[in-house]
């Protein structure tokens, strides 16, 4: 993984494109995925000042999210999700 996560772009030039694959929607839903966790996370109480998500894709045109975040904020993150579970299991 790059521990690059300053730019916000996709980034074609990290993998070679399979023709009819749509990477672009894959990487819509990386962003939109980035920007529900860190509100949900602000609405948690949890200080998102430190938290860096960037979206990309996977080789199948899947949504992947990196995410970086201070260890404090981890550990509340882990906190909120412990005491308030949050029907987490398979993706849909």
């Amino acid at each position: 993984m790059d521990p690059d996560f300053d730019g916000e772009a996709l980034e074609p030039d990290g993998w070679i494109w399979v023709r009819g694959v749509d990477y672009v929607a894959g990487w819509r839903s990386a962003t939109d995925a980035a920007a529900e966790l860190t509100i949900a996370m602000a609405e948690a109480g949890i200080d998102t000042s430190g938290v860096a998500a960037k979206a990309g894709t996977g080789p199948d045109g899947s949504g992947v999210l990196r995410l970086s975040l201070p260890v404090d904020t981890a550990l509340a993150l882990a906190k909120v999700a412990r005491t308030r579970p949050l029907g987490l299991g398979k993706a849909g």
